[in-house]
């Protein structure tokens, strides 16, 4: 699929492929790794939080990150968004390290991140447009030569990135010939797209605008007070030589306040918590803008692929809560909990759409397995759309499938996520002792009824249904042939 139709997802496919030879294709195996990515990416959160805003605003925010139900969702997927969430906050804690104290090993460290964030999704690099603001300003405010560091810091991630993108840069158009172009209304309903649920995206958009405003307020009177004397810098060089550099700025006290730091103090460095709310709405608001611009040209607008955004807006709605009392703040959370519960729910019975129409592969291939004998064929429909049926009764028998004599090519050899059928449907079906068919949806007495030509027509001149079976989602039918 590299080559064909998938190239940006050739990392995690590979990633996955050494996951499961280790410990087996199980639904528990499959999702593990999404699982364990998102819990590191709350706690990241929290921890990137806590440094910048203090340890309130820290934990608010990996909470409300926790409970938003893209959160769930994507943390129990085998794909790579919950890995790509975990890396961009990552990059962006590395990132404010590096700006602390700009040594080489810092930036080395940083710059892995971000190869890691673009070999997961191509879009994640977007990030960077966040964290350039965040670098910018910086330099800006301490006039620091090594902070000219950050674009030698990328080139491992140009490196590794750029192969995927030369060669997936013409396999967009058929893996996304499903998104229209955006408009205006996409963009208003883009936080409940990329949090999953409507009422929860509001609430965090209009928390995380507070959060920004709070800072930028709070910040803005005593910011200038931080702003570190660029003639004592020789004083602040490391003596060992470790290659650190100087000392942060504001080192021994809180670059917002001028207060000293205890242990539970932010550290928000080189450019203070205005600076940092800065930086976190552009980390929100650049990847957004970027895709959106990009969609108008060719098909790439699609919310998921921005939910790595969601910790961010997180943060700054954190910032928002830590400024009350936190027996007002925690019920604002469980309050937004709560609005995603119906979405919660929705995705723990069904990802398919809509979320009260689940699909059970398992008991359709069940019913297959129990009542199938030698010579028996399968034919599904639909073979081109995005249910898979192939793929999930692959799954679920291995090799005690019927034969697929329709398929000329199986995904495999044909290198995509379809199989190529036989043009004439029925010579292909001759050998076929009694043919099982795969519906998507539940059909009535007359299956074949669903089943589009030339399929349907060679069904019906050499097969009659004998039996038809209804599970969620699915149509099972048994025909066996035509007495001559």
């Amino acid at each position: 699929m590299a080559r064909t139709v998938d190239a940006s997802a050739t990392p995690y496919y590979l990633f996955m492929h050494g996951w499961t030879s280790l410990f087996g294709d199980s639904p528990t195996a499959l999702r593990l790794p999404s699982a364990v990515a998102m819990t590191a990416a709350a706690a990241l959160t929290a921890i990137l939080g806590g440094r910048l805003l203090g340890p309130g605003a820290g934990l608010l925010a990996g909470l409300l990150f926790a409970v938003v139900p893209s959160t769930s969702r994507y943390g129990q997927e085998a794909r790579p968004y919950a890995l790509v969430t975990m890396l961009a906050v990552l990059a962006t804690l590395l990132l404010v390290r590096a700006l602390d104290r700009p040594g080489w090993w810092r930036w080395l460290a940083y710059g892995l991140a971000v190869a890691g964030l673009g070999l997961g999704h191509l879009v994640a690099a977007t990030l960077l447009a966040g964290h350039a603001v965040a670098v910018l300003l910086a330099l800006r405010r301490t006039r620091d030569r090594r902070l000219l560091r950050w674009p030698v810091a990328l080139l491992p991630a140009v490196a590794v990135v750029t192969p995927l993108v030369l060669l997936g840069g013409g396999q967009h158009q058929r893996q996304l010939d499903w998104v229209g172009r955006p408009g205006l209304g996409e963009l208003v309903r883009f936080p409940g797209g990329v949090t999953g649920a409507a009422a929860v995206g509001g609430a965090v958009a209009v928390l995380a605008a507070l959060g920004f405003a709070t800072l930028l307020h709070r910040a803005g009177t005593t910011d200038e007070a931080a702003r570190p004397d660029p003639a004592d810098g020789a004083a602040r060089l490391d003596p060992a030589g470790t290659g650190a550099g100087p000392a942060p700025p504001g080192a021994g006290s809180d670059a917002g306040t001028g207060a000293p730091v205890g242990r539970a103090a932010a550290r928000p460095g080189r450019i203070g918590r205005r600076g940092w709310a800065v930086a976190l709405g552009a980390c929100v608001l650049l990847p957004v803008a970027v895709l959106f611009v990009a969609g108008l040209v060719t098909p790439l607008w699609v919310p998921r692929y921005l939910v790595f955004t969601v910790p961010f807006a997180g943060l700054l709605a954190g910032a928002a809560l830590a400024a009350v009392d936190v027996r007002a703040a925690l019920p604002v959370v469980a309050v937004v909990a709560v609005l995603g519960g119906p979405e919660q729910a929705g995705m723990r019975r069904t990802h398919e759409w809509p979320r009260t129409r689940p699909v059970d592969y398992a008991a359709a291939a069940r019913i297959i397995d129990a009542g199938d004998r030698p010579g028996d064929a399968v034919v599904y429909s639909p073979r081109d759309g995005w249910r898979f049926l192939d793929l999930a009764l692959a799954y679920h028998l291995r090799d005690g499938r019927p034969d697929d004599l329709l398929a000329v090519r199986d995904p495999v050899r044909a290198g995509s996520l379809w199989a190529d059928e036989c043009a004439d449907p029925a010579p292909c079906l001759a050998p076929a002792g009694r043919v099982w068919l795969l519906l998507a949806g539940e059909h009535g007495a007359d299956p074949l009824t669903a089943v589009p030509e030339p399929k349907a027509g060679a069904l019906r001149a050499g097969f009659t249904v004998d039996r038809t079976w209804t599970v969620d989602g699915l149509t099972v039918a048994l025909l066996s042939p035509t007495p001559r």
